[in-house]
């Protein structure tokens, strides 16, 4: 270790420190989950306009209790891909707030849209709205997450 000059040490740290933030970046959730969110939306958003008030609430009373076992295991954001898995030391404890913060602001746009089309008269308002929120979650899911993430610092 004698024979290291300061430069030589402070390259191995910013390349330790690359690949930390390389690895770091990879936290998340694979990119199924958020497929599978996304079909769960559209159908709540169906069944709101097409089915009775009970299957609707019972529907959703079910996409909650299936969504929070399947969470449990994925929220930590160690599992995102096979290739990856990392200390839990290194993942954010914040991520599964994260998402709660994620899951209730795409309630809220549900729901606001789904009130706006109804009031200008669009027929079955919750599906449009249930599948426009779906298109969101399945293809920007991850991203939103990683922005989330980065503005929260988790």
């Amino acid at each position: 270790m004698a024979d290291v000059t300061p430069d030589q040490a402070a390259d191995a740290l910013r390349t330790i420190d690359s690949a930390r933030r390389h690895v770091t970046a990879e936290i998340g959730l694979p990119r199924t989950y958020w497929w599978a969110l996304a079909t769960a939306w559209l159908i709540l958003g169906i069944l709101a306009d097409f089915a009775p008030a009970w299957a609707t609430t019972v529907a959703t009373v079910a996409f909650a209790l299936g969504h929070s076992i399947v969470a449990s295991r994925l929220l930590d954001g160690r599992r995102r891909s096979h290739g990856l898995r990392v200390d839990r030391g290194l993942a954010s404890r914040r991520i599964p707030a994260l998402m709660v913060g994620i899951l209730l602001g795409f309630v809220v746009v549900t729901i606001g849209l789904a009130v706006a089309l109804q009031l200008d008269g669009v027929h079955h308002p919750a599906t449009w709205a249930g599948g426009l929120v779906a298109v969101i979650v399945g293809f920007a899911g991850p991203e939103i997450l990683a922005v989330t993430r980065l503005w929260a610092h988790a």
